[in-house]
């Protein structure tokens, strides 16, 4: 169950704290949802009156799950309005819901999201749901969006022509945020307000009115607007924007890589090879987490080197025959044969260090296969993988002292007590989903 809403005005606003666990989450300010590990209500309560973090914390019902609202008489659910820095140092994305209905207001408020914008008229509904959850109102009225005591917070934009847009300039605008609602053009306009406004203090944020259209505004020109103002009357497109969230959330987490010793080396005949080419350019050291166990996804390269007889592909990975797992977002797995375009898998490099990509194109063809196995050190059960029999596919080899010397190693030179990097993790799977059960594999 997820535990809800503001816990207490006395845990920093401006902090973000993340874990492995994305489906716990914990919301301490109005656009900035904490992740924590997994927990029970229980231990939460526990953990809460151990901290003495709030003395006031009263625990309601509502539709099915639990809503924590706070009643300390000085709490103000809008007091972090302003933007805050993730880790990197960069403004972190903030969302803002538009809404009027009351399942689409208790999916955003569970993922961490309280601020809620309603027409002028809506008053009494505001205050209606401040009585089930923490928010924080904002309200439009006449191209401006004011709090709950008439102040000016935002202000919007009509967009649909290039001399409204050229109108919208950092040095004419006095409002901290500034809401620009784009109602022809999308993509090019968003890419201009982020040119225009790179230097400014101010937030700017694009109404939206689905998934995909958020996705436009917060990677437009990489580094996208500062938030969206979700506009929906279904619940859906709060939940896929969460999962959006989850994902890119996840590049930011290192992957623990396991140094491996190959065991056994063996020309496997023919067989089925999936090629994987990608949206995004590799570097050396980079690759897919590939095996033909889940328990065990080996690093493999890409085809980024240069070598004599072909030219470097480095958006390519040959990455093994149709049965093997590949690592996805979200902590999956998938079988090559089911990758095709438009898929996202995750690039890994040897540090661990991840991000997403785009699926361009997969390629099957039938070549020479060489089997490739391998053990760690805490772990006698043998690891294999399946790769064409080939001098352009290679497995990413252990850093050596401060720089990687060799990032790779070709199968074709691999000998039996080579290191090479593998993903540990837990065997049993289910449509690519972790579980917890008993499997052999071998």
């Amino acid at each position: 169950m997820a535990v809800l809403s503001h816990v207490c005005s006395c845990i920093s606003h401006s902090t973000l704290f993340t874990s492995t666990a994305p489906s716990s989450s914990l919301s301490v300010s109005p656009t900035t949802f904490l992740q924590l590990s997994s927990f029970s209500t229980e231990s939460t309560w526990n953990n809460i009156r151990r901290t003495n973090l709030c003395s006031n914390v009263n625990s309601l019902r509502y539709s099915g799950k639990t809503l924590l609202r706070h009643r300390h008489k000085y709490y103000n659910p809008c007091s972090s309005m302003a933007s805050s820095l993730d880790e990197s140092g960069k403004r972190s994305k903030r969302v803002w819901i538009w809404t009027s209905n009351k399942q689409v207001m208790t999916a955003a408020v569970e993922r961490g999201w309280n601020t809620f914008v309603f027409p002028s008229h809506h008053r009494q509904l505001a205050h209606d749901w401040s009585s089930i959850a923490v928010i924080c109102p904002l309200f439009v009225n006449e191209g401006e969006v004011l709090d709950g005591q008439n102040k000016r917070v935002a202000t919007i934009f009509d967009v649909s022509t290039p001399e409204e847009l050229e109108e919208l300039r950092p040095e004419n605008e006095q409002a901290e945020n500034i809401v620009v609602n784009l109602l022809d053009w999308q993509v090019i306009p968003a890419e201009n307000i982020i040119a225009a406004f790179q230097r400014s203090q101010n937030t700017v944020f694009a109404i939206s009115n689905n998934t995909s259209e958020a996705q436009v505004f917060l990677e437009a020109l990489e580094h996208g607007l500062d938030g969206i103002i979700m506009k929906v009357e279904d619940v859906e497109p709060v939940l896929e924007l969460k999962e959006y969230f989850d994902r890119r959330m996840e590049e930011s987490n290192l992957l623990s890589l396991t140094k491996a010793t190959v065991t056994h080396i063996q020309a496997a005949g023919m067989g089925d090879r999936v090629c994987v080419d990608l949206c995004s350019l590799m570097r050396p050291g980079e690759g897919l987490l590939v095996g033909s166990f889940a328990r065990g996804l080996f690093l493999v390269h890409s085809e980024c080197l240069e070598s004599n007889y072909i030219a470097s592909r480095p958006f390519r990975v040959n990455a093994g025959p149709v049965h093997a797992y590949v690592a996805v977002p979200g902590g999956r797995t998938c079988y090559l044969s089911e990758l095709k375009s438009g898929k996202e898998v995750i690039i890994v490099d040897h540090q661990g260090r991840q991000r997403i990509a785009i699926v361009g194109r997969v390629k099957i063809e039938s070549r020479p296969l060489i089997l490739v196995e391998a053990k760690i050190e805490s772990d006698n059960q043998s690891i294999s993988i399946l790769l064409q029999n080939a001098e352009t596919v290679a497995l990413v080899c252990t850093p050596q002292g401060n720089t990687l010397l060799k990032t790779s190693i070709p199968v074709t030179s691999l000998k039996v007590g080579d290191e090479i990097l593998l993903r540990v993790q837990g065997g049993a799977r289910h449509t690519g989903i972790e579980i917890q059960e008993f499997i052999v594999e071998k």
